[in-house]
């Protein structure tokens, strides 16, 4: 798979995901759409989202209700687009979303593999690559940000990192869409910084490549340890977003 191929499997995931098409992505002009259920997006998205904002750096493509169109839309009109991923600005939006009970939640920058990166990794640890099956014995709170604990099934593959017998790092994927496998990674504290986390992650997008999937990763900006393990790993960025929820749902998450 070539990184023309990858980024477009990408923008067709993301088309499903906003209610929009593949073009959408590459207008120089900022697209709006009104968000709807579609069983081909991500599983984890609560379809249909208020005010979610989606840039692959070019425009922002925002799926919104009928409610918050005209808010959303005054408010991606008024900047570039980089800064209305960013605060001062930020606090305009949830003003403009407060009248709907909204306000910001989640805020991340997502990674997908280059190619010509990418290669087999040599941490000086042993690595396994697991099945679904070896993963059973694996859901504890070491490993909470590998494995998805609330919808197993879809824990499909994982790479372990070994001392002995000891699993020392782990990288997971879950199948969170037809097309696009999404990695987790966590190394034991004692393990840190001798490119365990690295080596899984690499070894782990390799195997995804190879099931005809394209792997990818998602990180807040500002948690530099995981951007630079996504970069480490062969990883680039390439898109950003931005999702309002319900203040009770935000509320819950402070």
């Amino acid at each position: 798979m070539t990184n023309q191929e990858i980024i477009q499997v990408a923008f067709q995931q993301s088309a499903y995901d906003c209610n929009c098409k593949v073009e959408d992505f590459l207008s120089e002009r900022n697209v709006v759409t009104i968000s709807k259920e579609n069983t081909q997006a991500r599983k984890y998205l609560p379809l249909p989202l208020e005010c979610d904002l989606v840039s692959y750096g070019s425009n922002i493509v925002a799926q919104v209700s009928e409610r918050t169109k005209a808010a959303v839309t005054e408010y991606i009109g008024k900047y570039p687009v980089h800064c209305c991923f960013e605060t001062p600005n930020i606090h305009l939006l949830n003003d403009l979303l407060a009248p709907f009970d909204l306000k910001v939640c989640f805020m991340a920058e997502y990674f997908l593999p280059d190619v010509t990166k990418l290669k087999e990794p040599d941490c000086g640890f042993e690595l396994r690559v697991l099945q679904q099956a070896d993963l059973e014995n694996l859901y504890s709170e070491q490993w909470e940000h590998c494995l998805t604990f609330d919808n197993r099934e879809r824990d499909v593959l994982a790479v372990g990192a070994y001392d002995d017998s000891e699993l020392i790092g782990l990288a997971g994927c879950s199948a969170d869409c037809e097309t696009m496998y999404q990695i987790g990674v966590d190394v034991l504290p004692e393990y840190r910084r001798n490119g365990v986390a690295s080596a899984v992650t690499s070894k782990l997008a390799l195997e995804i490549l190879k099931l005809g999937k394209v792997p990818f990763y998602c990180a807040a900006w500002s948690n530099i340890q995981s951007v630079r393990n996504a970069i480490k790993s062969g990883f680039r960025p390439a898109w950003v977003e931005l999702t309002a929820r319900d203040n009770g749902f935000v509320d819950k998450m402070i």
